[in-house]
């Protein structure tokens, strides 16, 4: 099963990956050149919503959260989102944006190995 996104989802995706925060470039980085050959997309637009990595092959998401994720009806979306991911066999993983500056090769280690389960279920 595919997942796409909408017309206005892909639009905001595009804008998205122009506005990409300093925590989301450093994991971008270290996505792109992970040792198990893995291939994740950014600001990926999925339904109504835009993901900040998608991996398709291993159906999961991953959201970096800024402090903005904390605030107003934020967490009522995020929830939303994440169980309609979870609806479409969507794994989600939410780090904290200083995660990234702080332990990145932890965090790249840690998606990783799940990327990597979860591919050999879906391939397998």
């Amino acid at each position: 099963m595919r997942l796409e996104g909408s017309l206005p989802g892909r639009s905001n995706a595009k804008r998205l990956r122009k506005q990409m925060t300093p925590p989301e470039i450093a994991l971008w980085l270290a996505l792109r050149d992970n040792e198990a050959g893995l291939r994740f997309r950014r600001q990926h637009a999925a339904g109504p919503y835009v993901l900040d990595f998608y991996c398709a092959p291993a159906r999961l998401a991953i959201e970096v959260d800024g402090e903005a994720h904390n605030y107003g009806n934020r967490p009522e979306r995020d929830a939303t989102r994440d169980a309609w991911l979870i609806a479409q066999d969507i794994r989600v993983l939410h780090y904290p944006a200083r995660e990234m500056l702080e332990n990145l090769d932890d965090v790249v280690r840690q998606i990783t190995a799940i990327a990597v389960r979860r591919r050999s279920i879906f391939e397998g």
